[in-house]
């Protein structure tokens, strides 16, 4: 499982779990469900979880830091400004909240079961070794973070 530690890239991540919810969907119209106005939550979800990535990355780009997720080594600061003073992770709630936009949009209450998957497999192959990563580089500092701020939300 080691192996699977940062070589995996989120965007990659969030395309096979979108594949996967559409299978989910398309092989079990069973479960479907009529939600209201779904084309336009899913639209505006869509927009939101773009707008976090860029934020985040903006605030990567300006600290003047590495916005790969695969290279938290070569991260040169402790990014905590921003969208980072709310969640460590602003990036990876927008690429959740994306694939929860395309839940909605395929209307699936089965597929709705694969974001909690999601969830766990980007804190373990990806978040947490980031997170050790930066733990080894900028020690104490990066502590005090960790206990200021969320993970997610």
């Amino acid at each position: 499982m080691f192996r699977l530690e940062l070589k995996i890239p989120p965007v990659a991540l969030v395309a096979l779990f979108a594949l996967a919810i559409w299978f989910v969907a398309r092989m079990s119209p069973w479960a479907g469900v009529q939600i209201p106005g779904s084309e336009w939550v899913a639209l505006m979800l869509l927009i939101t979880g773009f707008a976090l990535i860029i934020a985040g990355a903006v605030v990567f780009i300006s600290a003047k830091t590495t916005v790969n997720p695969m290279t938290p080594r070569l991260a040169t600061s402790i990014v905590s400004c921003g969208i980072y003073k709310l969640s460590r992770n602003p990036m990876y709630v927008g690429l959740f909240i994306m694939l929860a936009a395309w839940v909605i949009c395929l209307g699936n209450i089965l597929s709705a079961l694969l974001l909690p998957l999601f969830i766990l497999c980007i804190n373990r192959f990806q978040i947490i070794p980031e997170e050790n990563a930066l733990l080894e580089k900028f020690g104490d500092g990066y502590v005090d973070y960790l206990k200021s701020v969320r993970r997610w939300l």
